[in-house]
């Protein structure tokens, strides 16, 4: 084998998926067709799950210090309207205002510390696979060869040819919208209120938020006094723009007009981006040896969450993958990349598809549904559930067996932890991407059931305050596979931990 795992595409979630298999003590092979990493924008920041994800692999200090600009406040679009949770202690949505540019280079920067190889201006032509490995064609700067592995992985992009070759149908709709979103920076001559509407010269006020005209809608993002502020609109077109063809600031300009009506003076920009919408998922994200992830996956008719999405894909598949090239993986362990993250791609789905019917009605329906969902979004418990379901933060699993604990199944709590080294939190022992077995209870039966799988699955004594569960059974995806109840007795809780542990982890 000339690797353990092809992936194919040097985005966010083929670099993110080749740096968990590295983690995972896995050989990746990265290819791009691309010769150099990219500088068309595309998304602008991570928001989301994956911030928590990242902060559990010790990442996301990095990102942080690399993000060129400060945190926005906590309050984000959908459908027109806004979830505002700047008046809430502990929002429930976070987002990093970092541009997908800067992240592909730092995840580029974390692969090759771990050694990857990347492959760029190598083109995939063709894919088979049988029983025992994958065989790809590779049309490099060199002229065309080949590579096998145990695996491939398709994270090349909405028109992934991995998930055409290994025919696997990807049904949905396109929506006949363009959206173009910048950043940009104002003239002397438009005036920012201390409201964050603008003053424009010759048209009057432009207010901020959103604006929806016959034409389209506009959206205005702005802070008193600042001369940056973020554009955004969409309209119904027929034209098939070229990704690849970067947008520019009389594109924009022209739109807004288009839109409101209005010539808005922009002096520069430091973001521009043009891109449709389109709600698809993957009838299924396995096909025998072969697996796409991230936009090759899904695609959704909504700003802000493919990246979560895509990378959270990628750290649910890595450790499994990992699992079967090592040798020991249950069966039915890959499967369960479909039936977790195919899951999760529908909850996305489903609140990005209500913000399409949202954001395009124009009649006093619509107008009266944004307005009754506004009044509902005033409420704590609605803004908080519709933040989970954003952040993909209410995912639960789903997990075999019977009587269950609450916390099966969800993504582990950063719970603080008192050790004989000292404090310490469920994050840093994430860090090195294995399963974690926690014991909080000082269950010396439960660690001797485990240590059976000591190789695989390392093991942890704390206290905490207001414990949530005795021990806890840890995924490397950060997530629990198991957990024994508080005082839970040995015969019910040693039986149920080794059928998880040989569940999740193989024969010991």
């Amino acid at each position: 084998m000339d690797a353990d795992v092809v992936v194919v595409g040097a985005g966010p979630t083929g670099l993110m998926l080749a740096i968990e298999l590295r983690l995972a003590g896995v050989r990746p092979l990265v290819l791009e067709r691309h010769p150099h990493r990219r500088d068309t924008p595309k998304a602008g920041g991570l928001g989301g799950q994956i911030l928590e994800l990242l902060r559990y692999r010790g990442l996301l200090e990095r990102f942080q210090v690399a993000c060129p600009g400060p945190v926005p406040a906590p309050r984000f679009p959908f459908g027109g309207v806004h979830l505002d949770f700047t008046h809430l202690a502990d929002p429930p949505m976070h987002a990093l205002p970092l541009p997908q540019q800067l992240l592909e280079r730092l995840l580029d920067e974390r692969a090759a510390e771990l050694g990857v190889e990347i492959r760029r201006g190598n083109e995939v032509t063709g894919v088979s696979q049988d029983d025992a490995a994958v065989t790809v064609d590779v049309r490099g700067p060199d002229g065309p060869y080949r590579v096998s592995a145990r695996h491939l992985v398709g994270c090349d992009g909405a028109r992934s040819r991995v998930r055409d070759r290994a025919g696997i149908p990807f049904p949905g709709v396109t929506y006949p919208e363009v959206n173009r979103l910048a950043q940009v920076t104002l003239p002397d001559t438009v005036t920012v209120l201390d409201n964050g509407d603008l003053d424009v010269p010759g048209f009057g006020t432009v207010h901020a938020g959103f604006t929806r005209t016959d034409r389209g809608l506009f959206g205005l993002g702005s802070s008193p006094g600042a001369r940056s502020v973020s554009l955004y609109t969409i309209e119904d077109e027929s034209v098939e723009y070229d990704d690849d063809v970067p947008m520019t600031l009389n594109e924009l300009q022209d739109s807004v007009h288009r839109v409101l009506g209005a010539h808005l003076p922009l002096a520069g920009s430091t973001r521009l981006s043009r891109f449709t919408f389109k709600a698809r998922q993957a009838e299924r994200y396995r096909a025998g040896r072969i697996m796409v992830a991230g936009d090759a996956a899904h695609l959704f008719p909504a700003t802000g969450v493919a990246l979560n999405a895509g990378l959270l894909d990628a750290v649910n598949l890595a450790w499994k993958l990992a699992a079967d090239v090592h040798g020991w993986a249950p069966p039915g362990l890959l499967d369960t990349y479909h039936a977790e993250r195919h899951l999760a791609g529908a909850r996305t789905m489903l609140h990005t598809r209500a913000q399409v019917a949202l954001r395009r009605g124009h009649d006093a329906a619509a107008e009266a549904l944004r307005e009754v969902f506004s009044e509902l979004l005033l409420d704590e418990q609605p803004l908080r559930r519709m933040g989970a379901l954003v952040a993909g933060t209410d995912i639960r699993y789903p997990m075999p067996g019977s009587g269950l604990h609450p916390l099966a199944g969800t993504f582990a709590p950063d719970l603080t932890l008192h050790t004989d080294r000292g404090v310490t939190g469920v994050a840093e022992l994430l860090h090195p991407a294995r399963p974690v077995l926690l014991d909080l209870a000082g269950r010396p039966d439960l660690r001797e059931t485990a240590r059976e799988w000591e190789r695989r699955v390392d093991v942890h004594t704390a206290k905490t305050d207001d414990r949530p569960a005795d021990v806890l059974l840890i995924r490397p995806d950060a997530h629990i596979a198991w957990a024994a109840a508080v005082d839970e007795p040995a015969e019910t809780a040693a039986p149920a931990l080794r059928e998880a542990l040989s569940g999740w982890f193989g024969t010991p």
